[in-house]
């Protein structure tokens, strides 16, 4: 099985460090990644690039399959690269620059990482305002299950599928404070099987088949996959150095979340971010003052604590890296993210910027 998404060589810039225990081999199996398997050589997983390089014996060295050998050895500058298989390597002048200029590739597939984007989407206010709704049922009531029509403010195409969603909380950046747009969540599917004519007045019919949770009059409608098309094949990349935002959302909208979770961060197509785009997430470690007393966590420490200690001061801490998220959709001012690795749980607020 081919493996899919492909990292830009713009990583290479980074140094590998390979895990203590890191084998010698490893050999393919059914249902790995690229992405996985750096894992079992590298402490950094985003930089699988740099480790991969050129087997002359291999005419596409960018393709494994089960069964393939995996293994670890080092160049003539006692650089870590993995080959395929058990080829002869010679070393030369003109190898080495043939391998520094070599476009190498990662992989991880769509198929593995689908099953945890989310079917939400955002829209700005003035979106939603053109999007036709629902305005009412066949039984006058708001229902939770499948098997019942609802009314539609909008000439709709017969026959064909549309997703229903809610309007969520507003996506605030804490930064400026502006409205980023409003997260819609997916609730339920449905088939037009009337077009109405609203020239007239006349709702469309739409026969809801796939009911997800309790829907309601207000709910927008929207064609199936419309805007929630993926490609098979993401373009993985360092994001642009300048990147740098903070995690303003969840899916979930849980107060923490983990690898596979789905997150919003400030930044979108007016600041040139990119689908596949990597950003590492970093937290500021917790503030600590100098007072009287020594130093103290700022958060111990109470408010007269402040005021009567001549010597309280505070610290620049430190910010740590605890994490990295993929931009897998784009808009105007925010994007949505799939935490790809957590060392702990990741946060609102905290922040994101090019590796």
């Amino acid at each position: 099985m081919v493996l899919g998404v492909v990292m830009s060589v713009s990583l290479l810039a980074d140094e590998l460090t390979i895990k203590p225990d890191a084998p010698k081999s490893y050999i393919v199996k059914k249902g790995d990644t690229l992405w996985d398997i750096s894992g079992i050589f590298l402490k950094q997983p985003w930089l699988w690039p740099k480790l991969w390089r050129l087997n002359p014996e291999i005419n596409n060295p960018h393709l494994i399959y089960p069964g393939d050998e995996l293994r670890l050895v080092f160049d003539a500058q006692g650089q870590p690269m993995l080959v395929k298989g058990k080829p002869e390597l010679k070393w030369s002048p003109k190898v080495r620059k043939q391998l520094k200029d070599q476009n190498p590739v990662s992989t991880l597939p769509l198929n593995t990482i689908a099953p945890y984007i989310r079917y939400d989407s955002v829209k700005s206010l003035a979106e939603l305002e053109d999007l036709p709704k629902i305005i009412g049922s066949d039984g006058g009531y708001k229902s939770s299950i499948d098997g019942f029509k609802v009314y539609i403010n909008s000439d709709l195409i017969v026959g064909q599928s549309y997703g229903i969603y809610h309007k969520g909380e507003a996506i605030v950046d804490p930064e400026t404070n502006e409205n980023l747009g409003y997260n819609i969540r997916l609730v339920g599917t449905g088939k037009a099987s009337q077009s109405g004519d609203m020239s007239k007045k006349q709702p469309s019919t739409v026969f809801v088949d796939g009911a997800k949770r309790e829907i309601r009059s207000g709910a927008f409608v929207i064609p199936v996959n419309e805007g929630q098309k993926y490609p098979s094949i993401f373009t993985m990349r360092a994001a642009a150095q300048e990147t740098k935002g903070l995690i303003v959302s969840s899916v979930t909208k849980l107060r923490e979340f983990a690898k596979f979770d789905v997150v919003m961060i400030n930044k979108g197509n007016s600041q040139e971010v990119q689908v596949g785009d990597v950003l590492m997430v970093n937290r500021k470690s917790p503030a600590v003052v100098e007072t009287d007393d020594g130093p103290q966590y700022t958060e111990d420490t109470s408010r007269w604590n402040k005021l009567a200690n001549s010597n309280y001061s505070d610290y620049d801490m430190p910010s740590e890296i605890i994490g990295q998220v993929m931009v897998f959709k784009v808009y105007d001012k925010v994007s949505m993210a799939l935490i790809l690795h957590s060392e702990k749980p990741l946060r609102v607020l905290d922040g994101v910027a090019a590796p």
